[in-house]
């Protein structure tokens, strides 16, 4: 294989990959949600996908891995796994669903919401810190997000 192009490929269209909506938004979210993650990972020892378990259920109280699945972008798999860690850590409890017994059940643990406790107020200072690096740009980039947001759902 060769470095140089073949003559018989088409040109591309001119694609500036730094002006793309898509990516950029990609970008500036992994970089603020590493920015907190590295907080609560190194206080608590919790990962991004057990985060995002938990504050779903901090949010919602007694969801299915479904719900969970549904809500906060990611797959089932990666949900699984998350709860799996936080039930054997002890944070989270798992249980039947009564009404549909293939669904399962999550909730916090006592354990659970005292650690969401310590670590939902880094979670509001760390909103606090975008919002003022954004300064009044801040409320048009949530208009933005809630008409991008709103014709996903």
């Amino acid at each position: 294989m060769t470095d140089t192009p073949s003559t018989d490929l088409p040109p591309l269209p001119e694609f500036d990959l730094f002006a793309f909506t898509p990516y950029r938004l990609a970008v500036a979210a992994k970089r603020t949600s590493d920015e907190l993650a590295r907080q609560y990972r190194d206080r608590f020892g919790i990962t991004i996908p057990e985060w995002r378990v938990m504050v779903h259920l901090a949010h919602s109280g007694k969801v299915s891995v479904r719900d969970i699945e549904a809500r906060v972008a990611m797959e089932k798999y990666e949900v699984s796994r998350a709860a799996k860690r936080l039930r054997e850590a002890g944070l989270i409890e798992r249980r039947e669903n009564p009404e549909d017994r293939r669904l399962v059940i999550l909730a916090l643990t006592p354990e659970g919401h005292a650690l969401m406790a310590r670590i939902l107020p880094m979670a509001r200072a760390h909103q606090a810190q975008i919002e003022e690096r954004l300064g009044p740009a801040f409320a048009q980039l949530e208009a933005g997000l809630a008409k991008l947001l709103a014709e996903t759902d």
